[in-house]
C-alpha cells in the first residue's frame, strides 16, 4: 500500500492538470452516494465520511474533519485523510493526504465553474475569507483565466496581507481588499470560501455580470451570501442532490420559497461537458456557482495521484 503525503499530492494535481482531469471524469459513472455528516462535539465542530466509487474499478473513502475554531489558534479549520480500495480484490492500495486533495479538488471545481461561467472580458478576481483555501483559489482561477488584479479581502487585514505575500512568491500580483463594499463592485469573478454562519455577501454590492462561487457554507445552516440573491441570479452547482439536502444559502432560499429547486440550471457535470454552451443569458446576469463537495471530485482527484506515482 502506498502512501502520498501533502508535497506529493500537491506535486500531482497541478492546478490546469486537476481541473481538465475533473471536467473529463465527471462524464464517466462514478456512484457517490451523499455524504454522512456528524457533530462528535455537539457544536460546530464536524465530521465528514464521502464515499464514491467505479465499479469493479477503484473505491476511495475520505474522512474530513472542519473545525472552526481552529482559525482562532492559528490552525487549519479542515483536515483529512483519503483511502483508496481496490474493487477487484477489495484490498486498501493508497492513503493520502486527504487535507490537500480537498483543498486542490475544491479549488479546481470553482474554477473549472468560473471559466465556463464568467463573462469572458472578466479581469478582475476577488478572494473573500484567508483560511486555508484562500491560496488555493487564487492560484486555481489564475491558472485557467487571465486577470489583471486579484483582491484579498478578510475580516482581520492582516492575514489578507499574509495571502497576499504568499501570492506574490508564486508570481500572482495581489492586493488587500480593504472595504468588503468596495471589493465586491470592483469584481468580476468572486470566490468565497469561509465558515460563516452569517450571509455577509449583500445582493446590491455585486455589479451586474459578476460570477459568484460560494464554497464555504456546507450545511443547510451556514451561508456566506444572502438567500435573497437566489432569485436574481443564474444557479449552478456542483451536485444537485447534495446541494438539494444541505447547501447553504440556495437550499435555504428554496426553503424559504425564494426559489424552486428547477431554479438550479446544471450541475458542474452538465456545464463541464459542454462548456461552450452559452450558459449566460446575458452579460448583465449574475451567476451563482454553489458548491458544498462531494465524492466523485475526490475520487477522481485521488486516482490521478495515484497512477501519476505508479
Amino acid at each position: 500500500m502506498q502512501f502520498f503525503d501533502q508535497s506529493s499530492v500537491a506535486q500531482a494535481l497541478p492546478y490546469p492538470v486537476l481541473i481538465d482531469a475533473l471536467a473529463t471524469g465527471l462524464q464517466e459513472p462514478i456512484e457517490s452516494p451523499l455524504r454522512s455528516h456528524y457533530e462528535p462535539n455537539h457544536d460546530a465542530s464536524t465530521v465528514l465520511i464521502m464515499p464514491a466509487w467505479k465499479v469493479r474499478e477503484i473505491m476511495g473513502v475520505k474522512l474530513v474533519s472542519v473545525w472552526p475554531g481552529n482559525n482562532a489558534i492559528g490552525q487549519s479549520a479542515v483536515s483529512g485523510a483519503y483511502v483508496l480500495i481496490s474493487c477487484v480484490n477489495g484490498n486498501p492500495i493508497a492513503v493520502m493526504d486527504g487535507t490537500e486533495l480537498t483543498l486542490r479538488r475544491t479549488a479546481s471545481a470553482a474554477a473549472l465553474a468560473a471559466k465556463i461561467l464568467s463573462r469572458k472580458s472578466s479581469s478582475t478576481l476577488a478572494i473573500l475569507g484567508t483560511g486555508s483555501l484562500s491560496l488555493p483559489l487564487a492560484e486555481a482561477h489564475a491558472s485557467v483565466m487571465q486577470f489583471s488584479k486579484v483582491l484579498i479581502w478578510g475580516r482581520d487585514s492582516k492575514k489578507s496581507q499574509s495571502i497576499v505575500d504568499r501570492l506574490a512568491s508564486i508570481g500572482i500580483v495581489a492586493q488587500v481588499g480593504i472595504d468588503l463594499k468596495d471589493t465586491l463592485s470592483a469584481a468580476d469573478v468572486v470566490a468565497v470560501a469561509t465558515t460563516a454562519t452569517t450571509p455577509f455577501v449583500r445582493r446590491e454590492w455585486l455589479k451586474p455580470g459578476t460570477h459568484l462561487g460560494l464554497m464555504g457554507a456546507f450545511t443547510a445552516q451556514m451561508a456566506e451570501a444572502d438567500p435573497e440573491l437566489m432569485p436574481h441570479a443564474q444557479v449552478f452547482v456542483d451536485s444537485r442532490d447534495a446541494i438539494l439536502e444541505k447547501g447553504g444559502e440556495v437550499f435555504q432560499a428554496i426553503q424559504r420559497g425564494l426559489i424552486h429547486s428547477s431554479a438550479i440550471e446544471a450541475q458542474l457535470s452538465e456545464i463541464s461537458k459542454c462548456p461552450q454552451h452559452a450558459w449566460r443569458k446575458s452579460e448583465e446576469a449574475i451567476t451563482v456557482f454553489k458548491s458544498v463537495g462531494f465524492a466523485s471530485l475526490d475520487l477522481i482527484a485521488a486516482d490521478l495521484v495515484y497512477k501519476s506515482h505508479r
